[in-house]
Order: C-alpha cells, then structure tokens, then sequence
C-alpha cells in the first residue's frame, strides 16, 4: 500500500464487514495494528498488519463509571473535572483489568459534588442506571469525609454531631463523627449541603483546614493517588 486509507476502511475490505461493524469493531479496542489496540475508525493504514480479535464482538461499548481522587478545585465545573481524566492521569496500578478506550471518555455524567474546596472521590458515569443511583438515592446514600481540624477534638463534643441540631436559627443534620488521630476526624453524612461540615465543626469549636471525601455509599477510594482515576468495576455498587 502506498497511500492511505481509513482504518474503517482497511477493516471492511479485509473482512467483508459493514460501515458500522467496522466502527463498532475498532471503538470496542477489538482491531490491533502492528500489534498495538487502536480505537480510531479514522486512523491512516498504509502497510501496517491489520488484525481482528478472535473474540470480537460488533457491539456497542458497554457504560463504564471513573472514580477520580480529585484535587481541590474551588467551585470547579464540570469541563475542569473533565479536564483531569486523561490517559496520563489513570493509576498504573488500576485493579479493574479494564482497557482504556477514547469512548469511555464521552458522555460523562457526574453527581454529588464535593464541599467546595476538598479534595477526594469523584464518580464520573455513562451508565445511567449508576446516575439514577447516585440522584435518586442521594439522600441515603452515605459520603464518609476525612477532615483535618484546628482545635480540641472533644470525643464528648463528637458526639452531639450524632443529632441534628439548630445553631444560632440553623439547622444542622446529624452525622456520624470519630477521632483518627490529634488533628483529623472522620465525618458521615448523608447529602451534605454546601458549607454544613464547617457549620458542624464550628459548633463544637474546630475550625476546619482540609477535608477529603473517601466513600460514597458502598464505594471507597482506597489508595487511589491524588490528581489520579481509575475504573469502577461493574461489580462493585453504590
């Protein structure tokens, strides 16, 4: 070959498929060339070796969900959150077994914010039925935070943070609040407005100087490195 043609292109003549097979074929990570995976229906051929997956299947990529430790972004949006999922951001060490394809990066939805300004898990989806999870039960689900404080941490104080409560004509939620060590206290909430975890701090006398969210519901960040993303296995619920 000498000049170029299509991937796509090369594909259906190599194995009598259609356009979209083709398409399906290659964006599922299906087609090697030169013995590397390439998901882009529009990459050039000229003399490379061309295979097919012997398992292939010509069939839609199935929705995938990212989690993102993600770094303090004051009132960030959703195209900076975007921002940080790029193939140099995913851990090396991701447990899934998932490969990585440029469709997994189209379409993301995420929900349940973090507090402005912390850093931690971030859930990023294409699968609706994990969206409706995380909307529709928001307000059972769990968000465990980690928060690093400045003042006497009270286990006596602690534990008035189990009710919910009404400061100076506000109205705090209960939360489940522990020790960790001389400066940092583990908080869990269920759908936590902007602000109530300073709020909460505050009326036990703790000023509030970092905070990383670690769960949401049955999902964990685990060891998941800061500025880094991994995939959540489809076993694994929230």
């Amino acid at each position: 070959m000498t000049d170029s043609v299509r991937l796509s292109k090369h594909l259906i003549d190599l194995i009598g498929c259609s356009r979209r097979e083709a398409q399906l074929y290659i964006e599922g990570g299906w087609v090697r060339v030169n013995g590397a995976v390439v998901d882009e229906p529009q990459f050039p051929i000229t003399d490379q070796q061309v295979e097919l997956h012997a398992d292939a299947v010509a069939e839609p990529l199935p929705p995938i969900t990212l989690l993102l430790n993600q770094p303090a972004l004051a009132n960030a949006t959703l195209e900076q959150q975007l921002a940080l999922l790029t193939a140099q951001t995913h851990w090396p060490e991701d447990p899934s077994g998932i490969q990585q394809l440029k469709g997994h990066f189209a379409r993301l939805t995420s929900e349940l914010p973090l507090q402005n300004k912390a850093t931690g898990l971030q859930v990023f989806t294409q699968d609706w039925r994990t969206l409706r999870k995380l909307t529709d039960d928001r307000t059972r689900l769990e968000q465990e935070y980690v928060v690093q404080v400045a003042g006497e941490i009270n286990p006596q104080r602690l534990k008035r943070l189990a009710h919910a409560q009404m400061i100076k004509g506000v109205g705090l939620p209960g939360c489940k609040a522990s020790q960790q060590n001389e400066e940092h206290i583990r908080m869990v909430l269920k759908d936590p407005s902007e602000g109530v975890i300073e709020r909460l701090c505050a009326s036990i006398d703790l000023d509030v100087l970092a905070m990383r969210r670690i769960r949401i519901g049955a999902v964990s960040m685990g060891k998941l490195p800061l500025g880094q993303w991994r995939y959540c296995p489809p076993t694994q619920k929230f």
